[in-house]
């Protein structure tokens, strides 16, 4: 092995484009020691386990978001808020392989978080919510998006691509006996843009219904 020198941020970007090639399940620290051509120890000077690692992996994906993927948010409405930052996470993890799996539960390592979330709650709190609203309803969103794109890779893993047994015909004629069931597959396993963003549009509603704010 070579005498490669390395550091966290190139020890996570190196992870995150094997990622794309082996998937949550087959990245391991001494592929990626393989790729960066040093000894698998050598990692383990900066990272003690995998969850260190993935938590720089996460905290690598949301910088690059912040970069490439966040609108400009200024002057915009808390409901074109939660729209335009969820809009913009759910692009970041479908990026990569199994990105939403990496991001949930990750601790980010630097705080590259704050200023966005504090000005978000801001403009919460300006608008009428409390703090406690605000917190809950910016938590559901995030989980909404979450749960949604880690289903949405378990049928797409990577644009182009689509597992076996989510073909939409077989799987309504499979379901013929119930026809409403067979008719849902549409709706449930393709048009994922439209499907996300309708969804927000209810919980941007049911927030402002829930809280009395408009």
């Amino acid at each position: 092995m070579g005498t490669t020198k390395i550091d966290r941020a190139k020890v996570a970007e190196t992870a995150l484009r094997l990622l794309n090639e082996t998937g949550l399940d087959g990245l391991t620290l001494r592929a990626i020691a393989k790729e960066l051509d040093v000894q698998a120890p050598a990692l383990y000077w900066h990272f003690k386990n995998k969850q260190e690692l993935l938590d720089e992996m996460a905290t690598a994906m949301y910088r690059r978001m912040l970069v490439e993927e966040t609108a400009d948010l200024a002057g915009r409405g808390w409901r074109e808020r939660i729209i335009a930052s969820q809009t913009a996470l759910r692009t970041a993890l479908l990026r990569y392989r199994d990105g939403a799996k990496v991001f949930s539960g990750a601790r980010f390592t630097g705080i590259d978080h704050a200023p966005g979330m504090e000005e978000h709650l801001r403009v919460m709190v300006d608008a009428g919510f409390d703090l406690g609203q605000a917190v809950r309803a910016a938590a559901t969103v995030n989980a909404y998006t979450m749960g949604f794109v880690t289903e949405e890779q378990g049928v797409q893993p990577m644009p182009g691509e689509r597992r076996d047994g989510y073909d939409v015909s077989e799987r309504a004629a499979r379901m013929a006996d119930f026809p409403l069931v067979a008719a849902a597959g549409t709706e449930l396993f393709t048009e994922y843009d439209e499907l996300f963003a309708d969804g927000l549009q209810i919980l941007v509603a049911g927030i402002g219904a829930r809280y009395g704010v408009e």
